[in-house]
C-alpha cells in the first residue's frame, strides 16, 4: 500500500486543553509575533522586553530559577519565554537585514540569545528526561492523542488496529458506571500529561529550530529518545544476536529465543516504533528534513537488528520439526508488514523494509526447502524391516504426524508456497488419485496440493516396502492398514478441509480392494475346498456328495483352513472397525458355506469333522489382534493347533 505525505511544512493541529491557566501552549500563532519588527525602535524595543525575562532564567545566574524548571514552574512564564525568544529573533534579523547594526544592540541580543538557548536545552533535556511515563510508547501509540494530533498518514493504522480497539470496548462493557468513571479520569489524566509534554517539546523545539539551534535541539533529542528505544527493545529479550552466535546456540536455546522474538515482535512494532513515530512526527512537525533524521537515527539500527533474526535463524539444516516456527516467524512477519510499511516509509529506513522482505524471502525459500527435503527423506527411505504382522510402518506413522501438525499453519504455509514453488515446478497429481484438474473437488490452495502431493510419495514409498512380505496376502494386508490409517488420520483431523470428501471416498474405496485382494489371496484355496452350494429361491440346498467325496471335502478343508489360520496367526488389523469389516465378510463367505455341508454330513463323517461352525467362527475371531504378533511378520507358519472342538470358545464372530 502505497501512502502519500503531507506537505512537510504542515503543522499538526494543537490540542485543546481544559483548564488554560494552567495548561497553557505555546502554539504556532503566540511565537509569529517574531517577526513583526519593521524599523529600529520597534527592533530595540523587542530586546528590552526580552532582556528581564532571559535573563531571569539565565543557567548561570545563583538565582532559584537555575535549579527549577520553566515550565513546571509556570506555564504562563514559559509562554512568555518562547514569545520574547521570537521577537528577539525578529529583532536581530531586522538590524541584521536592514544594516542598521548597533553594535551594543546586537551583542546583547546575541548574548540574550545564548542564555535563552542554554535554558531551553536544559527544559528540553528535563522534559523528555522526566516524561518518561508521560511519554510512554503505550499511551503515544493507543492514547486518543494519536488520532487527534498525528498526521492523516496513520488514519490507516487506526483501521489496522480497530478490531483490537473493538474489543477492548467490549472487554470493558461489563464494568460497573463508577469503575468506568474512574479509568475514563485516570486516561484522561495520563493523556492530559502527555499532550502537554509533546506540547512542551514541540513548542522548544520549533523556537530552537527557528532560531539556528535545530542541531543542538536535534542532539539533545536523539540521544535520549534513542536510549529509551534501546531499552525497550532491551527490556523485551531481544538483545541483538550475531550469525555466529545464532550458529552456536543448540537448539534449546534458539527455540527459546525464537519464542522471545514472537513474544516481543508485535510489542516493538506496533507500540515502540509506532509511538516513538508519532512523538518525532509532533514535535518536528515544522521540518521534514528532522523529522525523518530524528525518527531513522533513533530506531534504524534496532529495527534492523530486530528484524534480522528471521534471517539468521532460518537454516534449512536441523530437524524438520523446525519448520513449525519458521512459519510462526513468517506469520508474524507477514501481520506486522502493514505498520512496519506505514511506520517506516522514509527513504532513509527503506533499509528497514528490505530487511523485513529479505527475512520473508529467507523463510519462505528455508520452508519450502525443509518439505523438500522431507519428500526427499521419504523416498530414500530404504529400511528393510517390514512392520511386524502387515501393521503399521513407522514410516507412515511419522509422516501422518508431520502433515497434521502443518495444519494449523494451513493459511500461512500456502501464502509460503505460492511465493516459493516446488524446485520442480508446478505438480502434477494423478487424476486415478485425485480426480481431473478441471473437477470441482481438485485442489486449488498451494498448500492441499503439496500436501497431497507428500501423501502420494508415501503411497508410493508404502507400495515398495509391500514388497518385502514373502506372502502376497500380507503385503495386501499391509497396503490396507496403512492406507486405512492414512485415510482415517485425514477424515479424523482439518487435513478433511485441504484434501476435501472427494479424496477420502477415493481412497477408502482402495482400502477396501486392497481388503478384497487380502482376502482372495488369504482365503481362496480355503473356499474351493468346499463345493459350491445350490441356492433356489432364497432356499440354500447342499451339493450332493458321494462319502468319498464327502470324506475329501472335509479332509482337505481341515488341512486348508489350519494352514491358512496358522499362516495369518501373526497378521495384525490394528483399527478395530475394518479388522471387524475383514473378519465378518471371510465369516460370510466362509461359514455360511461351510455350515450347510456340516450339517448335511456331520452324522456321517464325525470322525473326520474336525471344526464345527462356531469353532470356525471362534478361530477367525481371534485373528488380526496386535497380541498374536509373535515376531513373524513373513508369513510362515506358526505352531497353533487344533484340538478336536469341545464347544464354543470365548469370543465369536456374528456372521449376518
Amino acid at each position: 500500500m502505497v501512502i502519500q505525505k503531507e506537505s512537510s511544512m504542515k503543522s499538526l493541529p494543537s490540542p485543546s486543553l481544559s483548564s488554560p491557566s494552567k495548561t497553557l501552549t505555546m502554539s504556532s500563532s503566540l511565537i509569529s509575533l517574531g517577526s513583526s519588527c519593521t524599523s529600529l525602535a520597534t527592533a530595540e524595543e523587542a530586546i528590552r522586553n526580552a532582556d528581564p525575562i532571559i535573563t531571569k532564567w539565565d543557567m548561570d545566574s545563583s538565582s532559584y530559577t537555575k535549579l527549577i524548571s520553566l515550565f513546571h514552574h509556570s506555564r504562563r512564564e514559559a509562554a512568555d519565554f518562547l514569545k520574547s525568544v521570537h521577537e528577539l529573533r525578529g529583532a536581530m534579523h531586522f538590524l541584521v537585514s536592514n544594516h542598521q547594526r548597533s553594535r551594543d544592540q546586537l551583542v546583547l541580543a546575541q548574548n540574550l540569545m545564548q542564555v535563552a538557548m542554554k535554558r531551553l536545552e536544559k527544559e528540553l533535556y528535563d522534559i523528555l528526561s522526566s516524561s518518561r511515563d508521560k511519554l510512554d510508547h503505550e499511551s503515544l501509540s493507543e492514547g486518543s492523542f494519536s488520532s487527534r494530533s498525528t498526521s492523516s498518514k496513520f488514519g490507516g493504522l487506526e483501521k489496522i488496529d480497530k478490531e483490537e480497539e473493538l474489543k477492548e470496548e467490549d472487554d470493558g462493557a461489563d464494568d460497573s458506571e463508577d469503575g468506568l468513571g474512574k479509568a475514563r479520569e485516570s486516561i484522561a489524566e495520563t493523556e492530559q500529561a502527555s499532550v502537554l509534554a509533546m506540547s512542551d517539546l514541540k513548542s522548544i523545539a520549533d523556537c530552537m529550530i527557528s532560531a539556528g539551534y535545530g542541531k543542538e535541539c536535534v542532539k539533545i533529542y536523539k540521544i535520549i529518545r534513542k536510549s529509551i528505544v534501546d531499552e525497550g527493545i532491551y527490556r523485551l529479550g531481544i538483545k541483538g544476536p550475531k550469525l555466529l552466535q545464532i550458529q552456536k546456540m543448540s537448539l534449546d536455546l534458539q527455540d527459546c529465543a525464537i519464542k522471545t522474538w514472537l513474544s516481543a515482535t508485535k510489542v516493538v512494532v506496533r507500540t515502540l516504533f509506532r509511538g516513538e513515530r508519532i512523538l518525532c512526527d509532533h514535535v518536528f512537525s515544522s521540518s521534514s528534513t528532522i523529522r525523518e533524521s530524528c525518527f531513522t537515527e533513533i530506531t534504524k539500527d534496532g529495527a534492523i537488528s530486530l528484524f534480522k533474526f528471521p534471517e539468521l535463524v532460518a537454516r534449512p539444516k536441523g530437524p524438520s520439526g523446525r519448520i513449525y516456527q519458521l512459519i510462526e516467524l513468517y506469520e508474524a512477519l507477514s501481520e506486522l508488514w502493514p505498520v512496519i510499511d506505514y511506520t517506516f516509509d522514509f527513504k532513509s529506513t527503506a533499509t528497514v523494509k528490505l530487511q523485513v522482505l529479505s527475512s520473508l524471502v529467507r523463510l519462505g525459500n528455508t520452508v519450502q526447502t525443509i518439505l523438500s527435503d522431507y519428500e526427499a527423506s521419504i523416498q530414500k527411505d530404504s529400511s528393510r524391516n517390514p512392520a511386524p504382522g502387515g501393521g503399521i510402518h513407522p514410516l507412515t506413522e511419522s509422516v501422518m504426524s508431520f502433515i497434521c501438525s502443518l495444519t494449523p499453519y494451513s493459511g500461512t504455509l500456502s501464502d509460503i508456497l505460492a511465493d516459493h514453488p516446488h524446485p520442480d515446478g508446478n505438480l502434477q497429481l494423478p487424476e486415478s488419485y485425485f480426480g481431473s484438474p478441471s473437477s470441482e473437488d481438485y485442489p486449488t490452495s498451494p498448500v492441499s496440493i503439496r500436501i497431497a502431493w507428500l501423501i502420494l510419495v508415501l503411497l508410493c514409498k508404502l507400495d515398495v516396502k509391500a514388497e518385502l512380505y514373502k506372502d502376497v496376502a500380507l503385503s495386501y494386508l499391509f497396503l490396507a492398514n496403512n492406507l486405512h490409517f492414512i485415510v482415517k488420520k485425514v477424515s479424523t483431523t482439518n487435513l478433511k478441509y485441504l484434501l476435501g470428501d472427494e479424496w477420502i471416498a477415493r481412497n477408502e474405496m482402495i482400502v477396501r480392494q486392497y481388503a478384497s485382494s487380502y482376502e482372495a489371496m488369504a482365503w481362496t484355496r480355503v473356499l474351493s475346498c468346499l463345493p459350491e452350494v445350490i441356492t433356489i429361491d432364497d432356499s440354500v440346498t447342499s451339493p450332493s456328495l458321494s462319502v468319498e467325496e464327502a470324506k475329501a471335502c472335509f479332509q482337505k478343508f481341515n488341512s486348508a483352513f489350519e494352514d491358512a489360520h496358522r499362516r495369518q496367526g501373526s497378521w495384525v488389523v490394528p483399527d478395530g472397525k475394518l479388522r471387524d469389516e475383514i473378519k465378518v465378510s471371510i465369516a460370510r463367505k466362509l461359514v455360511g458355506n461351510y455350515r450347510v455341508i456340516w450339517e448335511e454330513y456331520m452324522g456321517s463323517m464325525r470322525e473326520l469333522v474336525r471344526f464345527r461352525p462356531d469353532d470356525l467362527e471362534n478361530y477367525l475371531s481371534d485373528l488380526f489382534h496386535e497380541a498374536a504378533i509373535s515376531g513373524n511378520s513373513s508369513g510362515s507358519s506358526s505352531s497353533t493347533s487344533y484340538p478336536q472342538p469341545r464347544g464354543c470358545l470365548s469370543r465369536s464372530i456374528k456372521v449376518y
